[in-house]
């Protein structure tokens, strides 16, 4: 269940704070390929599973940027927030893909709050902490990237 914010003063209590843990997805060949069509990047390492058996990993790997998209399905899982107009990624302080996401893997994502940021007379931004995390893989502890919000307030 979400962590839901219904007031500024709710998103500036709760620095420091986690926000939850998503629900597992299995990454599959299907999302990489689509992934690839979308982007053009159609590595090996992403989209032919029989030389990449024969690769550094194994199996097929996502792309890192896939992996980051995801936050984008596991976000709504994390938190919700009320009496915002509208919510934009802002984008990312800083990002690193510590190691491969393997096809078949379960994925999820946590969240830390960070904190809210200024971001003018009717909005709020903020960031926060937002993990990977695998089942059955070793690798990716800690913080992979800062994504940072930008919520717009209603009027009042």
């Amino acid at each position: 269940m979400p962590r839901t914010f219904r007031s500024a003063e709710d998103i500036h209590a709760a620095v420091g704070q986690r926000l939850g843990e998503s629900a597992w997805m299995r990454i599959t060949q299907a999302q990489l390929n689509q992934f690839a069509d979308a982007t053009g990047d159609h590595q090996w390492l992403h989209v032919d599973p029989e030389r990449a058996a024969q690769g550094p990993y194994g199996a097929c790997i996502a792309h890192g940027y896939l992996t980051l998209a995801l936050v984008n399905q596991f976000l709504p899982e994390l938190v919700t927030v009320e009496g915002m107009k509208w919510g934009v990624n802002y984008g990312c302080d800083k990002v690193r893909f510590p190691a491969p996401v393997r096809v078949g893997a379960a994925c999820g994502a946590w969240a830390n709050w960070c904190g809210p940021r200024p971001a003018g007379r009717r909005a709020v931004g903020g960031a926060h902490d937002r993990g990977n995390r695998r089942r059955g893989q070793a690798g990716l502890r800690g913080r992979d990237h800062q994504p940072l919000l930008l919520l717009r307030r209603n009027r009042a």
